[in-house]
């Protein structure tokens, strides 16, 4: 049975396994501030979805003794709820926004002057009609904080945004070795029996991304528990994967669409983004975020200023998938 007391995610940098570079680059970061006796500079950590950048912001208010506050951008619509969560942040608090590059311009504005000088603009006073015009600004003090941003799009960040982070960490897909290794760190926390040969299966089928790896854990263990199995061994890992038609590359079926749409019925392309959106009936930010990324590193496709491009290692594949 799962164990479901624990958190699977690591709250060390330690415990984090992988991007070994950026937790090098962390690590010294962090431990200059503990000396210092300053807060950390604001952060920027980019990369695909499921590659642990909220864990990773978890980690650094942990490392640094400090609070977090966690939010979106999306869910961040008027000037006040932002001004709100920056007032209340106390001394060398943490402040993270994921998905940050979709803040509006608006608040973005607000954060230039609350990143560089930890003061924010708030009106006070005005409203309707007559009031109106006696509303003033009023600048207030804040306190001194991080602001830690996560973004699967660091190329749709504003210039001056951008520009007023100190540091900027980029992850990337995680290999074979690293997910075997959070797989079996997650069984042991679940309380699953699963062999290393069983984590491997399962890691060459996971897109280079731990929350893929650890979702499909738990996914082969329901399996495995149907099927009256002990212990996930190599084969019961594999006929899991099939029975859950996640292919080689752990290529799934939203992204076997998308390819078989752009080879097959848009002849290998070139194929704008609207019209492959249209095609296989799915959000052009799921493709962007969520489809292209894995393809792009596995040399499947290619973006051109004309649109999408197969190339012949996704050919192959679909033929070899097909004569399976």
């Amino acid at each position: 049975m799962i164990s479901e007391k624990h958190s699977i995610r690591p709250l060390k940098l330690n415990d984090f396994i992988g991007q070994e570079e950026v937790k090098k680059q962390l690590k010294v970061f962090i431990e200059a501030c503990k000396i210092q006796g300053k807060t950390l500079d604001h952060t920027i950590l980019s990369g695909p979805p499921g590659l642990g950048k909220t864990t990773l912001a978890t980690i650094i208010a942990s490392e640094l003794g400090t609070n977090i506050k966690i939010t979106s951008a999306p869910v961040l619509e008027k000037k006040g709820d932002l001004v709100g969560l920056l007032t209340s942040l106390k001394e060398g608090d943490i402040l993270f926004i994921d998905e940050i590059h979709r803040l509006t311009p608006t608040l973005e504005e607000i954060l230039y002057s609350a990143m560089e000088d930890f003061k924010v603009d708030v009106v006070v006073g005005g409203g309707s009609n007559r009031k109106a015009r006696s509303a003033k600004a009023i600048r207030l003090d804040i306190n001194k904080f991080t602001l830690i941003g996560a973004t699967t799009r660091i190329g749709m960040l504003s210039t001056p945004l951008i520009s007023r982070f100190g540091i900027i960490l980029n992850l990337d897909f995680y290999d074979e070795k690293s997910l075997k290794e959070i797989i079996l760190r997650s069984g042991k926390i679940l309380n699953i029996n699963i062999t290393e040969e069983g984590a491997l299966e399962i890691a060459k089928h996971s897109k280079g991304t731990p929350r893929i790896a650890n979702k499909l854990l738990k996914r082969v263990y329901d399996y495995a528990v149907i099927h009256k199995k002990d212990v996930i061994d190599r084969e019961t890992a594999f006929d899991a994967l099939r029975f859950l038609s996640i292919g080689k590359d752990g290529i799934d079926g939203l992204s076997l669409k998308y390819l078989k749409s752009l080879v097959y019925q848009f002849n290998c392309g070139p194929v704008g983004l609207n019209t492959i959106s249209f095609a296989i009936s799915e959000d052009k930010r799921t493709i962007e975020e969520v489809i292209e990324p894995y393809l792009l590193k596995l040399g499947f496709i290619k973006r051109t200023a004309k649109g999408r491009v197969a190339l012949p290692t996704a050919v192959e594949y679909l033929e070899n998938y097909e004569n399976t």
